[in-house]
């Protein structure tokens, strides 16, 4: 297992400080892999938390702040071989690349981070990290979009229409395109809130499914509820399910994941604290549960 060390931290700052290009050559000369193998199913690790500047795990709203302890979790994640990549912002997946943990592994790169946590433009999710040109000039395997809908944000127009651009660019550069489309509402202080429908998340999936001149490279990212029949019913899309901090419910959102590993369409799970910054502090054992289901064979895509 690989475990990052303060000398590895140390040389990497000073790539930044006196290599700078040497950030973008790891990037794009790292060893490529299939996007998908035998099993068809992936498990990935989500990094782009801190883009949108969410940084908080249960009660600690800085849980995520320091970057050495950010890369120590996720180099040890990178390295179980039941991972099969990362989802990141610029600087995260290009900090893992200079550090030797993207051969072989998949490295998809975030897109619309604009929507800062708590501020009153939360919901306009603008394009801030990676466009399809950079994903694609960089060597990563795919991009990944944020799509929230809340049905009184006139704003939100204006993020299903960048939301289609970026399906079809991605489509065009047939490179994977991950759609997260989640439903939103907004509480008595204005602050937007992940809506708990089943009828307005199907709702999502149905628009996200939708987007774009080319659905051929689309996936979907979803959170699991216990009617996952009836979201994952409502696309013939590859899904993958999101993580989120999970909390001291972590045993009944695992259990959630294993059952809906039996929808057909359901091909993983895309998680981030639920594997980097579980209650026990015990990634290695938050990654073996979580490949238990996604890779039951033992066999990495």
């Amino acid at each position: 297992m690989t475990t990052l060390t303060r000398e590895d931290y140390a040389r990497l700052m000073e790539v930044r400080l006196r290599a700078p290009e040497e950030m973008r050559q790891a990037l794009t000369t790292r060893r490529r892999r299939p996007l998908v193998g035998e099993d068809g199913n992936l498990l990935l690790v989500a990094a782009d938390h801190t883009a949108r500047g969410m940084l908080a795990v249960g009660t600690d709203p800085l849980a995520v702040a320091d970057r050495f302890t950010l890369l120590e979790r996720l180099t040890t994640a990178l390295s179980q071989p039941e991972v099969d990549g990362v989802l990141a912002s610029a600087d995260v997946l290009e900090e893992l690349a200079v550090l030797g943990m993207l051969d072989d592994r998949l490295a998809i790169g975030t897109m619309n981070r604009g929507g800062i946590i708590g501020a009153d433009w939360e919901l306009d999710d603008r394009l801030t990290a990676y466009d399809p040109a950079h994903v694609e000039e960089y060597g990563l395997d795919g991009g990944k979009l944020l799509l929230r809908l809340e049905d009184t944000d006139p704003g939100v127009a204006a993020t299903i229409e960048l939301a289609a651009a970026l399906t079809t660019d991605l489509a065009d550069r047939r490179l994977l395109c991950l759609i997260e489309p989640l439903p939103y509402l907004k509480d008595e202080t204005g602050r937007a809130r992940l809506d708990p429908s089943l009828e307005r998340l199907v709702k999502a999936v149905a628009v996200a499914s939708g987007l774009g001149a080319s659905s051929a490279y689309s996936w979907l990212k979803l959170p699991v509820v216990p009617e996952m029949d009836v979201v994952a019913g409502a696309t013939s899309m590859p899904i993958l399910m999101l993580g989120g901090d999970p909390g001291t419910e972590a045993e009944r959102v695992f259990g959630l994941w294993r059952n809906a590993m039996a929808m057909p369409n359901v091909r993983g799970l895309v998680a981030g604290r639920a594997l980097l910054y579980p209650n026990d502090a015990d990634v290695v054992g938050a990654i073996r549960t979580a490949a238990d289901f996604v890779h039951p064979t033992g066999e990495t895509s």
